[in-house]
């Protein structure tokens, strides 16, 4: 059976709702830690053991760690960007020195997994190309630059130091470069007491990508992480990298799972588009063992119905799938 992940969010962080999700087909929670420590989010993970004494159901607690990904710092409030408009970088949109210092005219800025864009104009303002509302700790991404950063943040450490206490099934290891950051994540866990605990790669830069075939024995399940991944290749080019990905786990018996807005539409509306059970189906059919929704669950008006919907969309391709190769 496919494997259906929720993203635990102030949407769905009640013992109800996630109760209902679990009845409804989910299989287990991804918990974001770029925003918040493992130890924050006690009262969630306190429902969602709740949830699963209700329903009677085990699920699995995975969590996205921060890992070198680079993200702007806090904002006083939600800032504005308008089209045609300019910012400065490190006074307007708060930044690290590292990003300053990598910053040149010319190059393009993706906000909020691409959301977002900026093209600089100076090495510190920028002008705005897509606008739109920007929070706080949102990722931040410099078309073309590899700011080389340690595959471990110190809160990471912290956070991977708890994970067995808090009964972590898997860490999902953000933006895996090579072979080495997946190498530096098992030694972590394995000093931790986590020797048990998976580890899922995030396939969502270019040297992941490239670098794909010598991750599979340093992990136990692949991630196609379509967010940032769409940020790394054209919007285009996406959907091959998706296939290719695909196709050498699947020739390496290798598990993947595939995220990012699956049912993006259902964060507002009660059923999915037709693309989207479409993209769902063919997911399936390229032999995805997992699939993941996050805002559609974290943020969004119909967590239940979203995990619901997953479920029945991945339940139809299995079957379809299996008919076809009896």
């Amino acid at each position: 059976m496919i494997r259906v992940y929720g993203t635990l969010g102030p949407a769905c962080g009640k013992q109800g709702i996630l109760t209902e999700m679990l009845c409804a087909g989910m299989t287990g929670v991804r918990l974001n830690l770029s925003h918040i420590m493992l130890k924050d989010a006690a009262s969630d993970l306190y429902a969602l053991r709740a949830a699963e004494a209700a329903s009677g159901m085990q699920s699995e607690l995975l969590i996205d760690l921060q890992g070198p990904e680079v993200r702007i710092g806090a904002l006083p409030k939600p800032l504005e960007l308008a089209s045609g408009s300019t910012v400065k970088m490190g006074e307007d949109i708060p930044v690290s020195q590292t990003v300053l210092d990598a910053l040149r005219p010319g190059q393009k800025v993706l906000l909020d997994d691409g959301k977002l864009l900026l093209e600089m104009t100076t090495a510190t303002e920028a002008a705005v190309i897509r606008g739109g509302t920007l929070l706080s700790r949102k990722s931040l991404a410099i078309e073309g630059v590899d700011l080389h950063l340690p595959a471990l943040t110190a809160e990471d450490r912290i956070n991977l130091s708890q994970a067995a206490e808090y009964g972590v099934t898997a860490v999902m290891q953000p933006f895996v470069r090579d072979a080495e950051d997946l190498i530096t994540l098992r030694h972590a866990l394995d000093a931790a007491g986590g020797a048990h605990i998976r580890i899922m790669a995030k396939i969502e830069n270019r040297s992941g990508i490239e670098h794909l075939p010598e991750l599979l024995d340093h992990c136990d399940e692949i991630i196609i992480a379509r967010g940032d991944l769409g940020n790394a290749v054209t919007l285009l080019q996406l959907p091959s990298v998706q296939k290719d990905v695909a196709a050498v786990c699947g020739d390496a018996g290798k598990p993947f799972l595939v995220v990012t807005q699956l049912l993006a539409s259902m964060e507002h509306a009660p059923i999915p588009t037709r693309a989207e059970v479409s993209d769902i189906f063919n997911a399936v059919l390229d032999g995805a063992d997992s699939l993941m929704l996050t805002g559609e669950t974290a943020v969004g008006d119909y967590p239940v119905e979203s995990i619901r919907w997953l479920r029945n969309a991945a339940d139809a391709a299995e079957q379809y799938r299996n008919e076809k190769t009896r």
